[in-house]
Order: structure tokens, then sequence, then C-alpha cells
């Protein structure tokens, strides 16, 4: 394996050593908490500029395989930081190595370094840019190039990561098959009974998979599709889906969404959550280091019940600043930010964590459940 240099916007400089591909990237540096998932993490769109730090020390123990990847297209991460990568494998699933599967996607990665110490400094200082490079091993001209670049938001990264054409959705969740006992395989549901619009942001596939699990027949259309093409379409509910970057570049989905409001039952997850508060008048903050893991506590203030959650967010919704149209309905145990809202007289509820998990915990799982509730008795 070749040197590798990470060099960060405000001069802090890692040396470990390159695996993946060969080159240089430039990402905003964030960090993962999750133990696994990393094949589900390096695929989900929304991590679209972004650098992921996996805090836990050895990734790749078990491969890659086709089944686990979360988007079109493969990885959507811009590079990855470990402690050590594992070069050999061992999973009955696994069809081939993360060196390998960064090798044929052209993603940079770098390993060797002292994660923690990477951890802390962005907990201490907050996420930043930063550049992965094997080819120049000069760090001056490497902070150079990072200072020049001017953050994700400056771009619309949705643009990047979504379906041109819309289409349907049919797979559910995992099972495991009587058959034959090594062999995993989705269950498939001909149609639902419910029919919903999705609007891809950076659509992850297992929220559309826990649709169809909750009984909905589904539809994925582009980001861009109009607020009148979808009401044509004669939808039961929408679904406004997680995506990449900061969530008010995205006006054209803005625009759509205050269209739709009360004409049709509304779920939002993620971004599709930002996007509706944005929609409503309110306002997004940054947060310092984002929140990404599987580990998250998050409690339902209606029943008071901590749910241990999925995340992957940079970007949270002022609930203040809405000014009594939503209520608070979830809030992070760890910072006391808040996880989720609901309108308090339009069919309209969305969440800041992701209830599909992949990866991590499926204790979110009855939010699809409730949407399907809430269409249920829409009027």
């Amino acid at each position: 394996m070749s040197k590798a240099l990470l060099v960060l916007s405000d001069g802090v400089v890692f040396e470990g050593e390159g695996f993946g591909s060969e080159g240089e990237t430039i990402g905003e540096i964030v960090f993962n908490t999750s133990m696994t998932g990393y094949q589900e993490i390096l695929t989900d769109s929304s991590y679209k500029g972004q650098i992921v730090t996996m805090t836990y020390p050895q990734i790749g123990n078990y491969g890659i395989n086709e089944e686990d990847i979360e988007s079109q297209g493969g990885i959507k991460a811009e590079g990855f930081i470990v402690k050590e990568v594992c070069e050999f494998p061992s999973n009955w699933r696994s069809q081939s190595s993360l060196v390998a599967y960064m090798e044929k996607s052209n993603i940079v990665g770098i390993q060797g370094i002292d994660t923690r110490a990477l951890t802390r400094h962005l907990r201490n200082h907050g996420a930043q840019m930063g550049i992965i490079s094997t080819v120049d091993s000069r760090p001056e001209s490497l902070l150079e190039k990072v200072r020049k670049h001017p953050g994700i938001s400056a771009f619309d990264l949705v643009k990047e990561v979504i379906t041109s054409k819309q289409y349907k959705w049919e797979e559910g969740c995992w099972k495991w098959c009587t058959e034959e006992v090594k062999s995993l395989k989705f269950k498939v549901k001909s149609s639902g009974l419910k029919k919903v619009i999705v609007y891809d942001f950076g659509i992850k596939f297992n929220i559309l998979r826990n649709l169809v699990e909750a009984g909905f027949d589904v539809t994925v259309v582009p980001a861009q599709t109009s607020a009148q093409k979808v009401l044509e379409m004669n939808p039961d509910g929408i679904v406004l889906s997680n995506g990449p970057g900061d969530p008010q570049t995205v006006t054209y989905a803005i625009e759509s969404t205050k269209k739709l409001m009360g004409k049709k039952p509304i779920f939002g997850i993620c971004l599709g959550h930002q996007i509706l508060g944005l929609a409503m008048g309110g306002r997004t903050y940054k947060l310092k280091f984002g929140h990404h893991g599987g580990n998250h506590p998050v409690k339902d203030l209606s029943t008071g019940r901590v749910e241990i959650t999925s995340q992957n967010h940079n970007y949270c919704v002022d609930i203040n600043s809405l000014k009594g149209q939503v209520k608070l309905t979830h809030k992070n145990l760890y910072d006391g930010t808040e996880e989720g809202m609901q309108h308090v007289e339009l069919p309209i509820f969305s969440v800041q964590h992701h209830p599909e998990a992949g990866p991590g915990p499926n204790d979110s799982a009855h939010i699809f459940r409730r949407f399907r509730e809430m269409i249920e008795s829409f009027k």
C-alpha cells in the first residue's frame, strides 16, 4: 500500500496508508459510530460530498455483497477513513473485499491513522473540509487545494444522486428462506393497498422496502417532479426521502412541498424532514459535527419510549421557527436536538433519524405503519 495523507482545512495532518483507488479526493470529514454496516454507509446517497471516518477500529471483516447496497450506482461517499482495513474478509455472503470494491468504484481511502484522535478533533472543532491523497505528499500543497474548495453547501448535491426517471418498487424487507438455510431473499408483494409517491432526494433502498412491508404500492419520482404531476397521479400519500447536503439548496423541492401540503398526507425522512420545515417557513441550522451512526438514542415524546436509531444528518429543523405550526414529537438524547415533528392541523409528520435502519436498529420501523394509519384516517 502507498503512503497517503489526510489534511484538514484547519491545517491538521494525518499520515497513513492508502487503500482502494489511487488518487485524491476532497470532501467534508464526518465520523460514523456504527460498528458494522460499512457497505450501507458507503452507498448511502446522504454521504455525497463527504468523507466518512469509521470510529470502530477494524472495517471490512465481513466483505461486500451485491444485496446490501443502499442506492443506485453504488458508493456515494467521496472517501473512506479507517483505523485498519481487513483485506481477508470471512462471511458466507461475501462476494469481494472492501478494498477491491473501493478500487472498482474508484474511491480513495486511508488507513493506519489514529481515528480516535481525528474523531476528538472533529468533536472539538467541528466537521470541516478535508483532502485525502496518495499522489501528492506535500501537506502545504494539499492544504491549499482544500482551502480553495467552497464547501458542500455551495452545491445542490441532490441532483448528483437522484433517479432520472420514474419507477415502481416492489421488494419488501429481508426474510430467511425456509427452503435454503444459507440464502437471504426479499419478500415481494405484488401490490399494496395504499398508493404512495416517493420523492427521490437520494432515497435509500431500505426505506422503499419498509414502505412495501407496511402495505404500500410504491412509485419513486425524480426530485424535480412538479407538485401538479404528483397530484395528477392521485396518490394516497407522499414521502419526502433522505438525501445529501444543505436543504436550503434544494429550492425546487421546497416549492413543490409548499404546494402539496394540505392536499395529501406527507411523511418526511431526514432531508425530507428538513425540506418540510423550510416549506412551512421555518429555518434549519447546521450541527457542529452532525449525527452519524447506528446507536443514537431518541425519545418519542408522545409515548416516553426511547428508541435506538440510525442517523446521518448535519442539519436540523428549528422547531421554534415554525411558530406553533407543528409540535415536537422526538428528541435526541445525546444533545437535545429536534428529531421529529407533526403538524397541528394538516396530515404531515416527519423524523430526522432513519426509521428504516440499513444499517442499524429496527426500533423505529413502526413509524412506517404510523404513516399508513395517518393515510387511513385522512378525509
